[in-house]
């Protein structure tokens, strides 16, 4: 009944994914130059949040790394759309106010070596949570589904494993799957610590109902849904608008 039930749903989520949603999420890495980190997060502190609030474009968090061993900086950002994203960082680039302060810092070499931009749509089952809990730490997933298992995936979280995570005592804040990639799903989860997270995450993996969850899911697909998970815990910055 279970793997039953779990096909259903791949195909209510395969119809769901086929619409267009908002917001149109961005989510952006940063690389600092070797002793710039703090340079580059008092820009964007002083200057940058305010002029993409300007031209239209939501901040919704700004973290680094707990183990912040490659200067990054992590944030995501929010449009209505792809074209609106796409007309924001035009205005943006254009803005007078940011190239002067772009040419200030940078006035004693760049301030990054690398960014990177990945696309996100909300999925249906996403919490959306974005109220404040100081003091906790984020955690970033992101799982690669073997092919033509997204939707699997989707309803596994959908139906079973969002309950489950919140039963052990995890925090379910935002999912989004990938616009670019047809395997891709990352989502943030709350925690009081990493060691809470670890904990939780031993009890989650032992309970009874999420393994009968992923085995009917894995029966479906004749095999396991799952080539890949990533993880990384992030702490917000003292000026992202999401802690």
């Amino acid at each position: 009944r279970l793997a039953i039930a779990l096909g259903i749903a791949t195909l209510q989520i395969c119809f769901a994914q086929s619409k267009t949603t908002a917001p149109y999420y961005e989510l952006r890495t940063c690389w600092a130059n070797e002793g710039k980190l703090p340079m580059l997060l008092d820009l964007f502190k002083n200057h940058t949040m305010q002029r993409f609030e300007k031209h239209g474009m939501k901040n919704i968090g700004y973290w680094v790394p707990l183990d912040n061993k490659e200067n990054k900086l992590v944030y995501l950002l929010a449009y209505p759309s792809a074209e609106a994203r796409e007309k924001s960082w035009k205005a943006f680039g254009k803005d007078p106010a940011w190239k002067k302060a772009q040419i200030l810092t940078d006035a004693n070499g760049a301030l990054t070596s690398k960014i990177e931009s990945a696309f996100f749509t909300e999925t249906d089952y996403s919490p959306a949570d974005f109220t404040n809990k100081p003091g906790r730490v984020f955690e970033l997933r992101s799982y690669t589904t073997t092919p033509y298992n997204l939707g699997l995936l989707n309803a596994r979280f959908r139906n079973h494993t969002l309950a489950l995570f919140a039963k052990h005592g995890m925090s379910n804040l935002l999912y989004m799957t990938s616009i670019e990639k047809d395997n891709n799903l990352i989502y943030f989860l709350g925690h009081a610590s990493p060691e809470a997270a670890k904990e939780s995450f031993a009890k989650f993996v032992t309970d009874p109902e999420w393994i009968k969850a992923r085995d009917a899911s894995e029966t479906l697909a004749k095999g396991s849904i799952l080539v890949g998970i990533v993880s990384e815990f992030l702490i917000p910055v003292d000026f992202s608008p999401w802690k």
